[in-house]
């Protein structure tokens, strides 16, 4: 049986991860007009892959004895000036939602649910991931600089993107 509070907190973290599946959403539809077809490639499965994270909550919550709550869209606000500055934006967004799931983690310490806190250890090691991807395509983006041979190949491999973390590179 979930608290009350543990509850409300796995609740918000549910409207985190559906307003970042909405914030990449966007970003895959900004992409996409701009003729970037593989970094919305990449952008249209993540916004699924948090929608994924929405739903493991939404069960975890019911299996529990809680109740779910699915909260409203809100349009994300985006800077949509650069593919550069849509990648920047895309860090500080998994850094908050870090800080979120650390907050959680935290909640469920302190009451003692060490089954949440077993749960959201998942949470935990996707945001490491998450994180981790962010800073790796940045990395790359900074040495492509303003060569558009350059940010054709790296659109392209966008379409295929693998982490690095997972795959040990």
């Amino acid at each position: 049986m979930l608290s009350k509070s543990i509850e409300e907190a796995l609740n918000r973290q549910i409207k985190v991860e559906g307003d970042s599946s909405q914030v990449y959403l966007a970003m895959a539809s900004w992409a996409e007009v701009q003729g970037f077809e593989g970094i919305s490639t990449f952008m249209f499965a993540q916004s699924e892959e948090e929608r994924m994270h929405m739903l493991k909550l939404v069960k975890y919550i019911n299996q529990r004895g809680g109740q779910a709550k699915i909260s409203a869209i809100v349009e994300p606000v985006l800077d949509l000036s650069s593919y550069k500055v849509l990648f920047k934006q895309l860090l500080e967004h998994e850094i908050k939602v870090s800080e979120s799931i650390n907050d959680l983690v935290g909640i469920a310490l302190d009451e003692r649910d060490y089954a949440t806190h077993n749960f959201l250890q998942w949470y935990v090691a996707e945001q490491i991931e998450e994180e981790a991807n962010a800073r790796y395509i940045l990395d790359k983006i900074n040495l492509i600089g303003d060569d558009k041979g350059g940010l054709y190949l790296f659109d392209n491999e966008m379409k295929n993107f693998t982490s690095p973390i997972t795959t040990g590179k």
